[in-house]
């Protein structure tokens, strides 16, 4: 049974691989329809995020790009790089009623956090 749900569990992540492929792939052709050198590039772009986007570590940051930019995985990977950098920034940030009044403004987006706390947004 086990060896069963293996092989069960092995074509599925490689059917679910090979559609990830080719809803990139079609992506791509519906960005650049007449271009195949800018659908492969792209293609290789969106392809290398999904990849960096399926190793992240921290839930609550995927979470909020995923909604953000549900297919756009070259997106979710920059937004995930600045939300977790902002992260990190706010939490070694001081207390003060900037940073209350960040984190009660945007409790789940870092980057605006970080702006409302440096004095950028009102």
């Amino acid at each position: 049974m086990k060896k069963f749900l293996r092989s069960f569990t092995s074509i599925f992540n490689g059917s679910k691989k090979n559609s990830i492929e080719s809803e990139l792939r079609a992506q791509a052709y519906n960005k650049y329809p007449n271009d195949i050198e800018a659908q492969n590039y792209i293609y290789g772009e969106m392809l290398s995020a999904y990849n960096y986007m399926s190793k992240v570590t921290d839930p609550q940051i995927k979470s909020f790009v995923s909604k953000h930019y549900p297919s756009n995985y070259t997106m979710q990977k920059y937004i995930y790089d600045k939300q977790l950098t902002a992260k990190n920034y706010m939490n070694a940030a001081k207390e003060n009623e900037k940073k209350e009044e960040a984190l009660r403004k945007y409790p789940n987006d870092f980057t605006s956090q970080k702006y409302i706390y440096d004095g950028k947004l009102a």
